[in-house]
């Protein structure tokens, strides 16, 4: 919807951010695609946290 309004500017890396997801998209690979998204935003967000990628147990 953005490409379509008026005035609206995108940067040169958030336009093509943009079109390689609609490309995933287009190609029916979301499902696989979200999956290892979700796996690396894991990753980077909890486990680079902890010693060896292990997070503790719950007490």
């Amino acid at each position: 919807d953005r490409f379509d309004v008026t005035g609206a500017r995108w940067s040169v890396k958030g336009a093509e951010a943009i079109l390689k997801l609609r490309a995933v998209r287009a190609n029916g690979d979301w499902p696989e695609y979200f999956e290892f998204h979700l796996t690396q935003e894991h990753m980077r967000v909890h486990k680079s946290c902890y010693a060896d990628g292990v997070i503790p147990e719950a007490a």
